[in-house]
């Protein structure tokens, strides 16, 4: 039987009530506000949906997750990237951790079940607050351009073919 080849997906992890937390999530809302994609691409706000984010793992290769990180003695608003298997190595920390479950851990799982995606790859932004609050700080809301950036350029280089959405004009 055939494999059928499965999508690529973004997945925004975050907490919307608690300030640069919220990252992820206001990543996937700028990129589909500003972009249009293929149906070979499909962009899903996580929250903290910690298990139950399983499926879209599941279901998709490649996936590109969007989150904070703790990066010992990194600055509030450093960019960074990473595999699964540097944090699996424990070259990063990927969890920060109000969600209920890390990524790591989920895909533990998902290994288990035997359909793991192959490529994982993390694009993250160092929070300078976690504190309760609707409003990311400067140093990591300036940042979501720039990792939406980084997202379009890694799929186009995959062969995936997204464009700028046109402006309205008044």
């Amino acid at each position: 039987m055939e494999s059928k080849a499965k999508n690529a997906g973004i997945l925004g992890i975050g907490n919307l009530l608690l300030s640069d937390e919220s990252f992820g999530v206001h990543v996937t809302e700028f990129l589909e506000e500003h972009y249009v994609f293929p149906a070979s691409v499909t962009i899903l706000d996580g929250g903290t949906a910690g298990i139950y984010m399983a499926p879209f793992l599941e279901e998709h290769d490649p996936i590109f997750v969007v989150d904070v990180v703790n990066l010992k003695d990194a600055k509030p608003g450093t960019l960074c990237t990473f595999t699964a298997e540097d944090a699996r190595n424990g070259s990063m920390q990927p969890r920060m951790s109000p969600h209920q479950l890390g990524i790591l851990e989920i895909l533990d799982i998902c290994s288990l079940r035997g359909i793991e995606p192959g490529c994982v790859e993390f694009y993250c932004v160092v929070p300078e607050s976690l504190a309760t609050g609707l409003e990311m700080t400067e140093a990591v809301a300036s940042k979501i351009e720039k990792i939406s950036g980084l997202l379009v350029e890694r799929l186009q280089k995959m062969g995936h073919e997204i464009r700028l959405k046109e402006k309205e004009h008044a």
